[in-house]
């Protein structure tokens, strides 16, 4: 068996596509499977409501990746007992992430392996800011691609399907592709606004008026049962 730590971190340069939201369902079917993981808030654009220390206040450490050592969090981080490290990484985190990976990677590769989780939507953006990360990451890092249908009706995702660019990363990494579906808008607001996870939501842990309505509770349920589901189809991409 392997001794390695598996390193999960979301990628992406455009905002608003699920990172957290999709990170915070992952560290709910971790922690569902009694699999320990450690959280890393490496996002310093999002300083509270909805950052992935919001829903894990007792767990997540907040990390300022802006500095010259920033990302060293991953070593440090793999000297607990955990084998799996989450960490959400903000959109502005490509450059930092880039030059890490060009001068440590090549040091931890017998201790970590990486997989990167690029979150693509209909906007053609964040199809390239994924392929503009993988440019830099290139094969150092295992992908998953989580196509979000971030809105309700019929999303289609022919950027990411059709153009020659998107195509060839396809080829030639050979990511693992999973979809999560759009959520109630009013839901998932009052899950961001009061960092209250999901399985919280459809297990009727909260109290919150909001979150308590029985049908949230069963959306909350149907949510995190399909994007579970997805996981499952993956979990090798996911376990060290």
């Amino acid at each position: 068996m392997s001794t390695s730590k598996k390193v999960i971190f979301t990628i992406g340069g455009k905002g608003g596509t699920g990172k957290t939201t999709f990170l915070t369902t992952l560290a709910e079917w971790f922690i569902e499977h009694q699999i320990p993981c450690q959280h890393l808030d490496m996002d310093t654009e999002n300083k509270s409501k909805g950052s992935f220390s919001h829903f894990f206040p007792e767990s997540a450490q907040k990390i300022d990746i802006n500095t010259p050592a920033g990302l060293d969090a991953f070593i440090d981080y793999a000297d607990q007992d955990a084998r799996i490290i989450l960490a959400d990484l903000g959109s502005s985190s490509g450059k930092v992430a880039s030059q890490w990976f060009e001068n440590m990677y090549e040091n931890v590769a017998d201790i970590l392996t990486f997989t990167a989780v690029g979150l693509v939507t209909s906007d053609p953006a964040s199809v390239e800011s994924v392929l503009s990360w993988a440019a830099q990451l290139q094969d150092r890092v295992s992908y998953v691609i989580v196509l979000n249908k971030h809105e309700y009706g019929a999303v289609p995702f022919a950027y990411w399907e059709n153009t020659a660019e998107a195509q060839a990363f396809r080829r030639i990494f050979q990511p693992q592709e999973i979809r999560m579906q759009s959520r109630l808008p009013e839901l998932q607001h009052a899950i961001r606004n009061y960092g209250i996870t999901l399985s919280a939501v459809a297990q009727r842990q909260s109290s919150l008026p909001e979150l308590a309505k029985s049908s949230h509770v069963i959306r909350a349920q149907a949510y995190r049962r399909q994007l579970f589901s997805e996981f499952e189809k993956i979990k090798d991409s996911f376990l060290p």
